[in-house]
């Protein structure tokens, strides 16, 4: 499809179908992929597999936020409209939940009932993170010197007020030092 196309029926589509899937994206809209690719691929037809694995390769190689392979996806089924519209559909719902459950919270700091539920979602939160981690960083399994490293970086993070792009430059110089 070219991408100055005129194609209402199609950006409603991706706006419907985005929508829907903004509010299942616990853990990010990667994790709707399956699910993309059901609607999108098999079912409609709006993208062939190579377009929706580059989607997804292009957005994860580049800079940015990683939901960005959604408006890839919009770009190759409806084009530039498409592109801005399954955007729309993905952010709109997360994003309006997000600050009016915020905006809820900040003005109920005092209830214990919000304060143990902020305290109670530390440990989920950490324990997430550490657990995508360990999925996403096979080497670290078998490499005693990057686990350690990571180990120390974090008990950095924890404990210290240093700054996150001063450890990251210790990381890409340690890796081209070829240290790690």
């Amino acid at each position: 499809m070219t991408p100055l196309m005129w194609a209402p029926d199609v950006w409603w589509s991706l706006f419907g179908h985005f929508l829907a899937l903004s509010l299942m994206s616990i853990g990010g809209a990667i994790t709707l992929v399956p699910d993309m690719h059901r609607r999108l691929v098999t079912d409609s037809g709006l993208l062939n597999d190579g377009d929706f694995t580059s989607s997804i390769a292009l957005a994860q190689a580049a800079p940015g936020p990683n939901v960005l392979f959604v408006a890839l996806m919009g770009w190759y089924s409806g084009g530039l409209g498409g592109a801005l519209i399954s955007m729309l559909g993905i952010m709109l719902p997360s994003t309006t939940l997000a600050l009016a459950v915020s905006r809820w919270v900040a003005t109920r700091r005092h209830w214990l009932s919000v304060q143990a539920f902020q305290a109670g979602m530390v440990p989920v939160t950490m324990g997430l993170l550490l657990a995508t981690g360990w999925h996403l960083a096979p080497p670290l399994q078998t490499q005693p010197k990057a686990l350690m490293l990571s180990v120390v970086i974090a008990l950095l993070v924890w404990r210290t007020k240093v700054s996150l792009i001063w450890l990251v430059v210790a990381g890409t110089v340690l890796g081209g030092l070829g240290l790690v």
